[in-house]
């Protein structure tokens, strides 16, 4: 049974979706950074066909209920995800001279009449939205191309932001639709994605229904030369009409004069144009270009494919939220996109989360040291530093699933506990556990202990991205952009 998801229904995806961070009842997003320790070669249970890749080459993640649990055992922070971190984006198409671009056309896809062939764009393109059928030009303005001139190169960039068709010497037409204003480059800019979005001047301008566009698909023969005007474009609008140019007894050009409104399907056939003069012309046809609904301009985001979401978040430093939960003092290799997570067993809203746990300790010897080993040897506790802060002497830790990091050489994985003391693998380092309840750079330490701010396997894990190491700096900003295809 032959059947299509279209765009539309793309579209229809995206929207929700970027409707979940507005929304008053809507969804609560987090963007997750996490694994301190190295990709390695290994049979851990979270390593894809039992091996993880290395730091320069991490493995894809896998897609199982694994995927669910273990990114919260090395998972460092998180930082909430805000209504203007989001944007609907599409891929970046630079303009280039020398390039020949495709044209928007309605009905890539169809059969050619008379044939089993699909119309193709100039590219191959079987679809509007795999053409390359706008750009984006050196002033940052977006452009919708209308014609190419018949498949040759652009040599001339469009520019300008009238709201009529712009023509060049090159023979293109251009329709400008929106141009990225500075926040949406410094925010919603990437080598290979950009923001889109309906210009509200242009939206106001377009005309439902337009005809601006007849293409020339067979010239015909035998036709009185010369410029035959008023010719009508037939279909379910009205007042289209164009004037068609024949020399040496073809069709050369056409020209549409009046635009009219209202078409979903237009026609021009031979006996139109021999009636409006080119008599004894033979064979020729012509292509009316119906334009989007609403007319060019009208909806980008729509218009140009905006089936994709784009999600900017800003790691500054330590955060200026709370200056603890992001550490600065450990890199991190794995990306995580977490939806409605809890926190202390209600819905999480905090600004930002500190997803690792962490000890205030008492009688301190030597100095712990990030990715190494650490130990209870009266629990049998097993964890590896994430950091440790010497001022106010709390170690920050991580307990995962898997040997060597967070189970004992039974296979066990226990909760440190207690004022037993806890000794570092790798260094003369120890130091006991405090008795006290206490609250130190806004974090809640009762008996000596805080837990993670984030609750382990709650919410939704909706995205995973392994990563080449990334060093923190308290004076470094990592941007990190998540581009979602629907």
């Amino acid at each position: 049974m032959p059947a299509i998801i279209t765009d539309k229904f793309r579209i229809h995806n995206s929207e929700q979706f970027s409707e979940a961070f507005s929304e008053s009842s809507g969804n609560t997003m987090y963007l997750g950074i996490g694994r301190p320790q190295a990709f390695a070669t290994s049979t851990r249970a979270d390593a894809r066909t039992n091996n993880e890749g290395t730091d320069t080459a991490p493995v894809t993640p896998s897609d199982n209920t694994n995927s669910q649990t273990f990114p919260f055992d090395d998972m460092l922070a998180a930082k909430k995800i805000s209504t203007s971190d989001v944007a609907f984006a599409i891929p970046r198409r630079n303009w280039a001279t020398g390039t020949t671009y495709d044209i928007y056309r309605h009905d890539y896809g169809d059969y050619a009449t008379g044939t089993t062939t699909d119309i193709t764009s100039n590219s191959g393109a079987s679809t509007l939205h795999d053409a390359s059928f706008y750009v984006i030009t050196s002033a940052k303005n977006v452009y919708k191309c209308l014609d190419n001139d018949n498949n040759t190169a652009s040599t001339v960039e469009p520019t300008g932001t009238s709201v009529t068709i712009l023509s060049t010497s090159d023979g293109y037409k251009w329709k400008y639709m929106y141009t990225l204003s500075a926040s949406q480059q410094a925010n919603f800019l990437s080598t290979d994605f950009m923001a889109v979005s309906t210009n509200s001047t242009v939206s106001a301008a377009a005309v439902d229904g337009a005809i601006n566009v007849v293409k020339i698909k067979s010239a015909g023969s035998g036709g009185t030369n010369g410029t035959h005007t008023n010719i009508d474009i037939r279909g379910d609008g009205s007042a289209g009409k164009v004037s068609v140019t024949v020399a040496g007894g073809v069709v050369t050009a056409v020209t549409v004069t009046t635009p009219g409104t209202g078409y979903t399907f237009g026609t021009i056939s031979n006996a139109q144009i021999v009636s409006g003069g080119a008599t004894n012309l033979t064979g020729a046809e012509l292509d009316v270009i119906i334009e989007p609904k609403g007319g060019h301009g009208f909806n980008a985001v729509e218009e140009l494919g905006g089936f994709y979401v784009m999600m900017n978040t800003s790691l500054e430093g330590k955060e200026t939220s709370n200056t603890s939960d992001f550490t600065v003092a450990n890199d991190f290799r794995k990306i995580t996109l977490i939806r409605d997570p809890k926190s202390g067993g209600s819905a999480a809203s905090a600004t930002t989360l500190r997803a690792t746990k962490a000890i205030n300790l008492t009688g301190i010897s030597g100095t712990f040291t990030i990715d190494e080993e650490i130990n209870q040897a009266s629990t049998n506790a097993v964890g590896k530093v994430v950091e440790w802060d010497s001022v106010n002497k709390i170690l920050y830790y991580i307990q995962t699933r898997h040997n060597d990091e967070g189970v004992d050489s039974n296979g066990n994985q226990t909760a440190f506990s207690g004022t037993n003391l806890i000794t570092g693998q790798s260094s003369t380092a120890n130091g006991t556990p405090t008795t006290t309840t206490s609250t130190i750079n806004s974090q809640s330490f009762t008996s000596g202990y805080s837990a993670s701010e984030i609750d382990a396997d709650s919410g939704d894990i909706l995205y995973i991205e392994n990563r080449a190491p990334i060093t923190r700096a308290v004076d470094q900003t990592e941007n990190i952009k998540l581009v979602i295809e629907f």
